[in-house]
C-alpha cells in the first residue's frame, strides 16, 4: 500500500479512509498514543495504537526516533489540537532506535548542543521548520529570476580571481604539500599545479556573471561561495551561498528597484507558503525572549517584522546624510556605539546600520554613495566628487535586527577608469584581461547587487547564529559531518 505524507493527512477532507503512514517517533504515550512525523509538516499526526492486540515486544521498540509504518483508518480525532488520528491496524518497525543513546529527546536542547549533532538536529521542530523555511526560500529565488526573464549562470567555483580584494581566500592545489615544488626565485611553483597557476574558491560570482549580462541581458547566479575569514561570531561561515543578479543597461536607481522588489518578493512567498512553520519559529522567538533583559528584547514579533519589510517602502539615504545622522545621533554623543562616529569615511558596523533602521528611519533603509576607499574595485565612480572625498555607485539594504542584508552596486563600465582604480589598487590587469575585455567591447551601463543567502535565512526564521540556518556549517576549526 502506497503511504502518504503526514501534511496531506492533516489536509485530508475525508475520513474514514484506510490509510499507510511512514515516519519517525516524537513521542510515545501510555503505550497507544504515536507523535508520528515525517517532515512533510511540523505538525505531528497522532497514530493509536490497539495495544492490547500488540505484542509486548513490538511496543518496546516503539521509541523516539525509532522509524515505522503504520496502516490504519483516518478518523476524526477526540483529543484537542489535532483535526485527525490514524486508529492502527497494522504497525510495522522500520529501524529501531536505542532510546536511551538517542541524542534528540523531546526536551529543549541548546543550540550549541544541536550544532554539535547536526546530522541529527534536523529532526527536531525548531531545525525541521528552518530547513523548510530555507527550502522555500530557495525556490522562490528562482522563481522570481525565472518569470521575469532573467538567465540562471552557474559561475566558477576554482577561480584565479578575488572578486572582493580582500584575499581571504581558500586556496585548491593537488601539488604535494609535504615536498612542494619551487621556482628559481624559491617561491612555489604554480605552474606545475593542476591548473597551472594560483587558484582559490571562489568568494563570489560577480565578476564572471558581468560577463554573462553583458551578452544574455539579465543573469542570475545562486551558488556556493567561500570564505577563509578566521571570524567566530554568529554572522559568519566559510561556506555559504550568495545569489547575485547582474543587469545590463540597469543604474543604481534601477538596482535599488530591483532589489526591494526582490526581497519582499520572496519573503512574502514564505508568508504564503510556510505559514505553520514560522508560526511555530516565532513562538519559538517570543520565549527565548523572556529570558533576556527588557532592554535587549527586540520591539516586534518574527511575523510582525517579516510584515514591517513587507509594508514599508525602503528609505533612501545617501551614505553621507547616514553619517550626520549617526554623528549627531545620542547614543554617539553618549558614547553608547562601540564605534563612534567622527567624521566622513568611516566604515559602518552593524550597530550603526540598525540605529538609522530600527531607531532613526523605522523601515528598512538602502544606504549609497559610499566612500570609494572603503568599497571594491569595480564600483562606478561618481562624478563631480570632491577631492578626498571621492564615493561610488554602491548601495547597501539594511533590515532591522541584521544589519546589511544586501550589497550591490553600478558597475565600473568605463575601460580607463576601472584600468586606473587597478592599478592603485595593485591589481593584476593580465589576470583579469577577461574581465576589462567586457568594457573594451561593448561595454555599457550595468549594476547588480549580492545577497547571502544564509543571511536572508536568517531573517526570515528570526534565528541569531547563521550557523543554525545552513545544514552543515563551515567555521574555523570546524568541518563536521
Amino acid at each position: 500500500m502506497k503511504h502518504t505524507k503526514v501534511k496531506d493527512l492533516l489536509n485530508s477532507t475525508t475520513t474514514l479512509q484506510e490509510v499507510n503512514a511512514k515516519g519517525w517517533v516524537r513521542t510515545f504515550r501510555n503505550n497507544q498514543f504515536i507523535a508520528l512525523n515525517d517532515g512533510s509538516t511540523i505538525n505531528n499526526i497522532q497514530c493509536v495504537v490497539d495495544f492490547e492486540n500488540t505484542p509486548e515486544e513490538t511496543l518496546k521498540r516503539i521509541t523516539t526516533g525509532a522509524s515505522v509504518s503504520v496502516i490504519g483508518t483516518l478518523v476524526e480525532s477526540k483529543g484537542a489540537g489535532q483535526k485527525y488520528e490514524i486508529q492502527v491496524s497494522k504497525l510495522e518497525i522500520l529501524g529501531d532506535s536505542d532510546a536511551e543513546k538517542f541524542p534528540m529527546q523531546p526536551k529543549k536542547h541548546s543550540l550549541e548542543f544541536l550544532r554539535e549533532n547536526a546530522h541529527l538536529r534536523v529532526r527536531t521542530n525548531a531545525f525541521g521548520a528552518i530547513m523548510r523555511v530555507r527550502s522555500v526560500l530557495s525556490y522562490a529565488v528562482h522563481k522570481y529570476f525565472q518569470d521575469k526573464g532573467f538567465v540562471y549562470v552557474n559561475t566558477p567555483i576554482i577561480t584565479g580571481a578575488d572578486a572582493e580584494g580582500a584575499g581571504e581566500m581558500f586556496q585548491v592545489t593537488s601539488l604535494p604539500l609535504d615536498n612542494l615544488p619551487k621556482n628559481e626565485e624559491g617561491n612555489i611553483d604554480f605552474k606545475q599545479d593542476f591548473f597551472g597557476k594560483h587558484t582559490n574558491l571562489t568568494v563570489s560570482g560577480q565578476l564572471e556573471g558581468e560577463t554573462f549580462a553583458m551578452a544574455l541581458g539579465q543573469i542570475y547566479t545562486f551558488g556556493p561561495t567561500f570564505r577563509a575569514e578566521n571570524s567566530n561570531t554568529s554572522r559568519h561561515l566559510a561556506e555559504f551561498w550568495m545569489i547575485e543578479p547582474e543587469v545590463a543597461f540597469n543604474d543604481l536607481d534601477d538596482n535599488m528597484d530591483l532589489a526591494e522588489d526582490f526581497i519582499q518578493y520572496v519573503i512574502k512567498y514564505a508568508l504564503d507558503n510556510c505559514g505553520d512553520d514560522l508560526k511555530f519559529l516565532e513562538g519559538r522567538l517570543l520565549e527565548e525572549e523572556k529570558s533576556k533583559p527588557q532592554a535587549d528584547r527586540s520591539e516586534m514579533s518574527l511575523l510582525e517584522k517579516l510584515n514591517f519589510v513587507l509594508e514599508n517602502n525602503f528609505k533612501r539615504v545617501s551614505y553621507t546624510e547616514a553619517i550626520d545622522i549617526l554623528r549627531d545621533s545620542t547614543p554617539n554623543k553618549k558614547k553608547k556605539f562601540s564605534y563612534l562616529i567622527n567624521e566622513w569615511g568611516a566604515d559602518l558596523q552593524s550597530e550603526h546600520e540598525r540605529y538609522l533602521v530600527e531607531k532613526h528611519f523605522k523601515c528598512p533603509v538602502i544606504l549609497y554613495d559610499y566612500p570609494a576607499n572603503i568599497k571594491a574595485f569595480y564600483m562606478r565612480l561618481n562624478d563631480n566628487t570632491e577631492p578626498g572625498r571621492e564615493t561610488v555607485r554602491a548601495m547597501d539594504i539594511l533590515f532591522p535586527g541584521i544589519g546589511e542584508i544586501v550589497g550591490g552596486s553600478e558597475r565600473e563600465e568605463r575601460y580607463d577608469v576601472l584600468v586606473q582604480k587597478m592599478e592603485a589598487l595593485g591589481i593584476d590587469k593580465e589576470e583579469l584581461y577577461w574581465y576589462l575585455d567586457t568594457r573594451r567591447f561593448g561595454s555599457a551601463t550595468h549594476a547588480g547587487f549580492g545577497l547571502g543567502f544564509e543571511r536572508l535565512v536568517l531573517f526570515v526564521t528570526g534565528m541569531t547564529n547563521i550557523r543554525d540556518v545552513i545544514p552543515f556549517p563551515r567555521t574555523p576549526g570546524s568541518a563536521e559531518f
